[in-house]
């Protein structure tokens, strides 16, 4: 099976190389020139645990291969990954298509041959359709079918989730591109990974609907930790007493400073501009997207109270910066609104991440980066944890508090025990647990 990939991005990548790894023959290709240069000497544009490795292999047996040259990719190609970025697109919340619409017209006039066009961008419902009528109108004679194939990947487990998916959506009616795509993800039938075939539309609101679904269900037990703090209850607790509960399961009920990344924001306001334009509004996801912007803005100022009310003057130490650990991804993190925050406040950030800190410096301007944790919390006047990367459980306690100017911990993410700080001598501020009068978690 020869299969190219447009867009090498984070999903055409990614989805490229485990395509290679199966033993296909797979064409990526990019029109940013720098970045295929980048990725023909070997060096990877994104952080993503394993897929350096992969793309190696892959590249080094000839599976795998890249190119800026995209009508050769469509002409060599069985089946074609259209992976190319939808952003939210500004000044009224809809998906950003421009780029998938021109990718349509580029495959338009080089195909040959009967090919599966597949859609595994995240797009809105009925952009099959519209990819459709672009092919058609630019190559009347061309023999294609469109097909959408969402992609369901986590940052930070993408590799495995490819590898061993808990489903895969195919969206087509047509038979000979569902012999063709039940083919294409054939190696994953010993794993006994669901192939479900539904209709495009069906499928392109799939994707929608699960990520508006699980950012609901992030928003939601974010909601119960401020009751809880309120009712003096603990939201650890809670999310597993409903967690065991078969209907609601554990995942997504870990509170925190709210969701980012490049899914979940973006694809929660599509949904919610989709389901206006049709006139059946999803008001659920709608109070989602509203809970979630303002939470951000929250967290900042339960790091002030943390301090007194006051950070004018003072030095904090961030400890994450971006959305979710094992990526380098900054896009609408929570650190973005408390940085903003607390330098509105008058206070000196200091900042660690272990693989954030780059693109981060292009979004911030007078933040200190660290080293290490320790240099991050070195004279600082408190620490707040915001991203829950692994290095960060299992922090010296009692050095950090020696290097603190103040003993002060605010945690995002409930990494620690409130009763083992309050040992320490910390003022520890947490996310949902009960708090003493002066706002420290007991």
């Amino acid at each position: 099976m020869k299969i190219s990939v447009l867009g090498c991005g984070y999903v055409g990548l990614v989805s490229g190389a485990c395509f290679a790894d199966f033993g296909d023959t797979v064409l990526c290709a990019d029109l940013d020139e720098t970045r295929i240069a980048a990725l023909e000497r070997g060096d990877i544009p994104i952080f993503e645990p394993g897929l350096e490795q992969i793309v190696a292999s892959n590249t080094q047996s000839g599976r795998l291969s890249f190119t800026t040259d995209v009508p050769r990719a469509v002409r060599e190609a069985d089946v074609v990954f259209i992976a190319v970025g939808t952003p939210t697109r500004r000044g009224d919340g809809h998906a950003d298509l421009s780029y998938v619409y021109a990718v349509a017209e580029t495959i338009s006039k080089s195909l040959t041959g009967y090919t599966v066009i597949v859609t595994k961008s995240t797009v809105p419902v009925g952009t099959g359709d519209e990819v459709e009528r672009i092919v058609r109108q630019g190559n009347p004679d061309a023999d294609f079918s469109v097909v959408s194939n969402p992609e369901f990947l986590r940052e930070g487990a993408a590799i495995e989730d490819f590898k061993r998916p808990d489903r895969i959506v195919v969206g087509t009616d047509d038979p000979r591109a569902r012999d063709v795509m039940t083919e294409v993800y054939r190696p994953l039938f010993l794993n006994r990974s669901p192939l479900l075939f539904v209709s495009r539309r069906t499928a392109e609101l799939t994707k929608y609907a699960s990520n508006g679904f699980l950012a609901m269900k992030i928003t939601f037990i974010n909601e119960l930790a401020d009751l809880c703090e309120a009712v003096g209850a603990d939201v650890q607790d809670v999310a597993r007493g409903i967690g065991l509960d078969n209907r609601i399961g554990p995942k997504f009920l870990n509170a925190g400073p709210g969701f980012g990344g490049s899914c979940f924001p973006k694809d929660a306001l599509a949904l919610v501009k989709t389901a206006q334009d049709y006139d059946s509004p999803v008001r659920l996801v709608e109070t989602t997207v509203s809970i979630n912007d303002n939470r951000k803005r929250t967290m900042a100022q339960k790091i002030i109270a943390a301090c007194g009310g006051d950070v004018s003057g003072r030095t904090i130490a961030l400890l994450g910066l971006t959305f979710k650990p094992n990526t380098d991804d900054m896009r609408e993190a929570p650190s973005i609104a408390i940085v903003q925050a607390l330098q509105a406040g008058g206070a000196t950030i200091r900042a660690f991440d272990p693989q954030g800190m780059q693109a981060a410096a292009a979004l911030f301007d007078g933040v200190h980066y660290a080293e290490d944790a320790y240099d991050a919390a070195d004279g600082a006047d408190a620490v707040v944890i915001v991203t829950e990367w692994e290095l960060f459980r299992a922090l010296d306690l009692a050095r950090i508090k020696e290097l603190l100017r103040t003993p002060v911990m605010i945690d995002l993410r409930n990494i620690y025990r409130p009763s083992e700080m309050k040992q320490l001598g910390f003022y520890y501020s947490s996310i949902g647990r009960p708090n003493d009068a002066h706002g420290r978690s007991t």
